[in-house]
């Protein structure tokens, strides 16, 4: 991409209200913290679900992570093309009550395949929510401001993730005293069955209000000549990509490692705690929940504030140099957590952990929107959806299983294999994303030659 490319200027944008702007943010947000209680909350119910359906850790943890990333992930291309020149307000409402219908349906379930095949749903709608989202946010704010809101945005990963574990452990909870429960119509089911609808249905809720109170904003950042409501051409993109490779490749090499770290513990954390320490499911999965919502939003807020920082006292690169920062603090805590000798420390340097590994997810997210022409953004940010997601959702949890499966061979040392996949992806991850410092700042200053 050339900056002689630009066959006219871009149409002049009306102002925007900054308070909307955040009303914005805030919605997309509470749709994708929705959307991460509905993905993990089968976290907390692996033990009911795993003795009710005799499944082995290495299915639950398909069920988690492939099952779900599969179409999560594929999908991402074609809904993130439509995100770059259709409604984006209109995708994203299509897309959470698909989700939400499938979460509910993961309640139905009574076998492996069924449960695999309802999680899979769960991805398609999930699939459309990021691409748009990201473009809105993007649309919303000007550059000094971006990094913040969709770390604002961001954060509704590790808020969904600690309502999850906090709803999940109430239901564990339940389990426990009502193992199955009778309901009209549906007969017999198990109580984790009920979790499912629990937290599905609401979702249709959230798709009303974003259809109703979100305005579908003006395009900006165009670069390839006027939006004229027609698709870039695939070759440009790829084009696009291409010039800019060694960015794109340190970027995506270390945010899939960084989400190795996250996802090949986030699901086996609560069974590290009843394993290890013989604490209840129910408590560990509250705490664990608690601290995800405190520390995980701490951590991403945290890492927007210091990339706009870093990004106002020198050249471009804070959103590589804070990522690259705060996953190399997250290596000694992936270490010594999983090795206390009691479960108050394993939990104090599970919080410091929280903390560093969620900061870099909302820079990630920046660093995207930052170098790319508003035309491409959805189909860019699928290509890192992708890569992210079917990298760090569909084989971290799947890895740590399999090294307690076939390496130790023993349920009691999911320790060991936590300690071995936290540990090496967090120092690969961070010595990849320095490397990406230099490749991030030339394609930043290409992107001035272009920007409006």
């Amino acid at each position: 991409m050339k900056a002689g490319d630009t066959q006219a200027p871009a149409p002049p944008h009306k102002p925007v209200s900054i308070i909307y702007s955040w009303y914005i943010v805030a919605v997309l947000m509470l749709a994708y913290l929705l959307s991460y209680v509905d993905r993990s909350i089968l976290s907390l119910l692996v033990g009911p679900i795993r003795a009710d359906l005799s499944l082995s850790d290495t299915q639950l943890s398909l069920l988690h992570g492939f099952a779900f990333a599969l179409f999560y992930a594929t999908l991402g291309f074609p809904l993130g093309r439509m995100a770059d020149n259709r409604n984006r307000k209109n995708i994203i409402t299509g897309g959470i009550s698909v989700w939400s219908l499938f979460t509910a349906a993961c309640g139905l379930a009574n076998n492996f395949w069924q449960l695999f095949l309802t999680r899979m749903g769960v991805g398609v709608g999930e699939a459309a929510l990021n691409p748009s989202a990201y473009s809105i946010i993007s649309d919303r704010f000007p550059k000094h401001l971006l990094a913040r809101a969709l770390s604002t945005y961001v954060m509704g990963t590790y808020m969904g993730f600690g309502m999850a574990f906090v709803v999940g452990g109430l239901v564990v909870q339940a389990v426990t005293a009502t193992p199955t429960m009778e309901i009209p119509v549906l007969g017999e089911v198990y109580t984790w069955q009920l979790a499912f609808f629990y937290v599905g249905f609401p979702g249709l809720l959230v798709a009303l209000l974003v259809y109703l109170t979100v305005r579908e904003p003006a395009r900006k950042g165009l670069a390839a000549g006027v939006h004229d409501g027609k698709a870039v051409p695939i070759r440009d993109v790829i084009r696009f990509v291409f010039l800019n490779r060694r960015t794109f490749i340190c970027h995506l090499a270390g945010f899939s490692l960084t989400g190795i770290l996250v996802n090949g513990l986030v699901l086996w954390t609560p069974s590290f705690f009843q394993r290890t320490y013989g604490m209840p499911v129910t408590e560990a999965g509250v705490t664990y929940g608690l601290i995800l919502l405190v520390f995980g939003p701490l951590g991403i807020f945290s890492g927007g504030v210091v990339s706009d920082w870093i990004d106002r006292k020198g050249p471009a690169g804070g959103s590589f140099k804070t990522a690259a920062g705060f996953v190399a603090l997250a290596i000694t805590p992936a270490i010594l957590s999983p090795l206390m000798p009691t479960a108050t420390l394993a939990f104090v340097f599970i919080a410091v952990l929280v903390f560093a590994s969620s900061a870099p997810w909302g820079v990630a997210v920046s660093a995207i929107q930052q170098i790319t022409p508003n035309e491409m953004r959805g189909q860019v940010s699928a290509l890192y959806l992708f890569v992210v997601n079917l990298i760090g959702i569909g084989f971290g949890p799947t890895i740590v299983a399999l090294l307690t499966d076939r390496v130790f061979n023993d349920d009691a040392l999911l320790r060991y294999s936590m300690v071995s996949v936290g540990a090496g992806a967090a120092i690969l991850a961070s010595f990849i994303l320095f490397l990406g410092v230099g490749a991030f700042r030339r394609s930043a200053q290409h992107a001035a030659t272009w920007s409006d």
